[in-house]
């Protein structure tokens, strides 16, 4: 089993900046890719960003690429969601998860622990 623990969420005015911490503990936390989605209301969950165990590879939606980054440390069962220059429709609850797939992925069914949310508001 692994648990995982978002923070970081919060109001925030368009253009700012948030970064969301999702700690994880459990089974070895670098044995896992990590991923990062997102849900507004009345919306299905999508993908936002996801690292490679190792560190090496990462991949965004389009709708952040630029503007977000995604980074984990090991030592610390960390990985991190740096967003810049948010927009209103990055309104959203923010979820962590973990994967034991090789390399990385954006796809929801891949991820079998997630988080419990933080909700990220970004007003116009």
């Amino acid at each position: 089993q692994v648990q995982l623990v978002e923070s970081g969420g919060g109001l925030v005015q368009a253009g700012g900046s948030l970064r969301l911490s999702c700690a994880a503990s459990g089974r070895t936390f670098s044995n896992y890719a990590m991923g990062w989605f997102r849900q507004a209301p009345g919306k299905e969950r999508e993908f936002v960003a996801t690292i490679s165990w190792n560190y090496g590879s990462t991949r965004y939606a389009d709708s952040v690429k630029g503007r977000f980054t995604i980074s984990r440390d090991n030592a610390k069962s960390t990985v991190y969601l740096q967003m810049n220059s948010l927009k209103p429709e990055d309104t959203a609850v923010y979820y962590c998860a973990a994967s034991g797939v090789t390399g990385f992925s954006p796809y929801r069914h891949d991820y079998g622990y997630w988080g419990q949310g933080t909700q990220v508001t970004v007003s116009s």
